[in-house]
């Protein structure tokens, strides 16, 4: 029997290829709100991250989030966020 793939995906901040169960999804769905989706199920464009705020920090500061969804996230959206990821600890 072959062993299953593990579909890996790369943090935005730290940009190591990691297990995507291990890492936390961010999504821009239609209307085009951004928010975390902590289940990984939910409509939308998505980019990841690693489940530490270090990461979601990193990621904010070089802007990688939004060039991944080619538009700009106001700072209100990153505090909901990293406030989030820390609720979720």
């Amino acid at each position: 029997m072959q062993a299953k793939k593990v579909p890996l995906r790369m943090c935005t901040g730290c940009g190591e290829m990691k297990p995507k169960k291990e890492l936390v999804r961010v999504v821009k769905n239609k209307e085009g709100e951004i928010s975390l989706d902590l289940t990984g199920k939910a409509p939308g464009r998505g980019a990841y991250v690693c489940n530490c705020i270090d990461c979601l920090k990193k990621a904010r500061k070089s802007r990688r989030i939004e060039r991944s969804f080619q538009c700009k996230i106001p700072d209100e959206v990153y505090d909901k966020m990293e406030s989030e990821m820390i609720a979720g600890e």
